[in-house]
């Protein structure tokens, strides 16, 4: 291989980048040098099992493909902003595209969501960890390997081109010679792996470690609305895994289970991959309901209307995700009576739904609303959703869908769910439970402000894609003449998108603020809220409770606060915790090299790089690491310095 073939090169903004990358590649181990760092990263971050650490982690991943994502979306809008423009051609706007869907779908909402659960489920529960930390610290650094070797692809041998969807033929090796889908294969294999194994992680945690009294029924409507995620985790992620192998087999070993010819099926494709990618929707709309449901009901100063028509609209939302996955290709050719089971199906999960947004209504009627910046999000969001949802409805109608099919109004639609339902959400839950990791509130000026901007750049960016859409603009167009009238509308959307990014750097600028100057909360409880995370000091200790609390109703710190009976009694115990490992990373960087290796086809240092992944399975097979014991003494100590009662 050339090393022309080898890097990308001929575009400006690639150098620009390979430069960038350079640079902070440098700067980050002078850094930790210059500071005397090493150890503490080392000891502190990349080593840890802690629930908590690893969820900052996961989230600080995420911001982080929010802006990789958030780049590219904006070259697409600036791309379409005016007719016949030539920003970007043809190959490089479809890798942008592909790239922009992948990285915001798999590598920005499903982290986010995921940094969320594991900082605050062990809490909610009651919990000192997760059912199994270690597999927690892996399914992290796989998650971790999976999008770094993605987002290297744009530099080294090409990104995939081919959709996010990686439509077969347009993902063969035919129409797709470059290596760009064997990272799409590869990297969504690993990240997967590691997703799958947070799912099982954390049927097991809620399922098995709730605090003493907390039934089901008594759990909270986030911790509800994760289990139900990890279920469809479980049983949705492997069938991508399966996709992703048979899709890896066609490309580089020359099987045709997706080629059309010699018994392969493309549409075969495309079924495995919605049957995965429709519960994909609700793994990261579900939490987001949970999140929504635990900042009204906190911020209306009212319990939950409706708890249990909310888990039970949960459960059905989460059986019905698995058959609507055919309204994604009406126009395929399937005939009418299978288009009319799944009309009839993708109509029906509108029901459960339309539950919980007039539970939502009826928990804030009658409520003495406190319009902090969490709750403005989760407000906005009823009236934005419920567009996204009745443009799904318009959409499930199969006859009419051979209208609004492969056309900006489905893009519109897409967004009009994913961005208001997963991405307010996930900010809202950033700023709710901030305080609870960090000690200190972000700014609410700054949040306010950055929300105002958000939600009024997002309408201006997607409400224009709708009209675009019935007027005959098909997505993924990277240009059109003046003569369609499609510039005008396009120019808005894309003045939006700025809106968009100036937005999110205002949030990004109110976390620097508030580390410098927000002051610190020394309550443990800044919202006046229900659950039992706000019950313990805030920043969490690393055994999460003194003493273990004892649950006897819904809102059980709610009712203990205005009883003014203590949720834990008894005297202070040893608390048996896991020791750090750094075999999760070790393993994570394994997996990268293996995944970067057979990207292209380096059998020798794949296999190497194999080795050293079953070298740490075996390393803890044979490892004697029974965890550490905190002693009472040293409880006693650290609460004191957490109450303020020691220096």
């Amino acid at each position: 291989m050339k090393w022309d073939e080898f890097f990308v090169t001929g575009e400006p903004m690639i150098y620009a980048s390979m430069v960038a990358i350079a640079v902070v590649s440098l700067a980050i181990p002078i850094g930790l040098t210059y500071f005397k760092k090493w150890g503490y990263l080392w000891n502190e971050w990349l080593t840890t099992v802690d629930h908590k650490r690893i969820g900052v982690m996961y989230i600080l991943s995420a911001l982080l493909m929010l802006f990789r994502g958030g780049v590219d979306a904006l070259l697409m809008r600036a791309q379409t902003a005016r007719p016949e423009n030539g920003l970007l051609d043809a190959q490089h706007y479809n890798e942008i595209f592909t790239t922009h869907g992948v990285i915001m779908i798999l590598f920005m909402a499903m982290p986010f969501v995921i940094g969320l659960m594991n900082v605050v489920i062990p809490l909610q529960i009651g919990a000192r960890d997760v059912a199994f930390p270690r597999l927690n610290a892996i399914s992290f650094w796989l998650f971790f390997a999976g999008a770094m070797l993605f987002n290297i692809s744009f530099v080294i041998g090409g990104s995939p081109d081919a959709g996010w969807t990686a439509y077969f033929p347009l993902a063969s090796p035919e129409f797709s010679p470059t290596v760009g889908n064997n990272y799409y294969s590869l990297a969504l294999q690993i990240s997967g792996i590691g997703t799958l194994m947070t799912g099982i992680n954390f049927i097991v945690t809620i399922l098995k470690m709730r605090a003493p009294g907390m039934k089901l029924m008594k759990m909270p409507m986030f911790t509800w609305s994760v289990l139900i995620t990890n279920v469809i985790i479980v049983f949705a992620f492997p069938v991508l895994t399966v996709a992703l192998a048979l899709m890896m087999f066609d490309r580089q070993f020359g099987t045709q289970f997706f080629a059309m010819q010699n018994g392969g099926m493309d549409m075969l494709w495309a079924n495995l991959f919605w049957i995965w990618g429709h519960p994909e929707v609700y793994i990261v709309i579900l939490p987001a309901f949970g999140i929504y449901s635990e900042i009204i009901s906190t911020f209306a100063r009212k319990n939950l209307y409706g708890y249990k028509s909310m888990v039970i609209s949960m459960v059905a939302i989460s059986m019905l995700s698995f058959v609507v996955w055919a309204h994604h290709f009406y126009t395929m050719g399937h005939g009418v009576m299978v288009n009319s089971v799944f009309s009839i199906t993708t109509m029906a999960i509108a029901v459960p739904t339309g539950v919980k947004i007039f539970n939502w209504l009826l928990t804030l009627r009658k409520g003495k609303i406190e319009f902090t910046t969490p709750m403005l999000y989760s407000l906005a969001f009823i009236p934005i959703f419920t567009i996204g949802g009745v443009t799904g409805v318009m959409l499930a109608m199969a006859s009419a869908d051979y209208q609004y099919h492969n056309t900006m109004f489905l893009v519109a639609h897409f967004h009009y769910v994913l961005i208001p339902g997963t991405v307010f959400a996930v900010i809202a839950g950033f700023y709710y439970w901030f305080p609870k990791v960090f000690g200190f509130r972000l700014n609410e000026r700054l949040g306010k402000l950055s929300f105002w901007v958000i939600v009024v750049s997002f309408n201006v960016t997607f409400f224009p894609l709708f009209i675009l859409g019935l007027n005959g603009m098909t997505r993924r167009m990277y240009t059109y003449s003046a003569s369609t009238g499609f510039g005008p509308l396009n120019l808005i959307s894309a003045i939006g998108a700025v809106g968009l990014a100036i937005g999110f750097i205002i949030l990004v600028y109110n976390i620097y603020w508030s580390v410098r100057y927000s002051p610190r909360d020394t309550t443990g409880d800044p919202w006046n809220a229900r659950t039992l995370e706000w019950s313990t000091h805030s920043p969490v200790p690393v055994y999460n409770f003194a003493k273990v609390p004892t649950v006897d109703s819904l809102d059980a710190f709610w009712f203990s606060k205005k009883n003014k009976t203590p949720l834990a009694e008894g005297a202070y115990e040893p608390i048996h915790m896991p020791s750090n490992s750094g075999m999760p990373f070790i393993m994570g960087i394994a997996f990268f090299f293996a995944g970067f290796f057979l990207v292209f086809s380096w059998w020798l240092p794949a296999i190497i790089a194999g080795l050293v992944i079953l070298g740490t399975m075996a390393f803890r097979t044979f490892e004697r690491d029974h965890g550490y014991h905190i002693s009472v003494e040293e409880i006693e100590r650290t609460e004191e310095a957490l109450r303020g009662e020691r220096k």
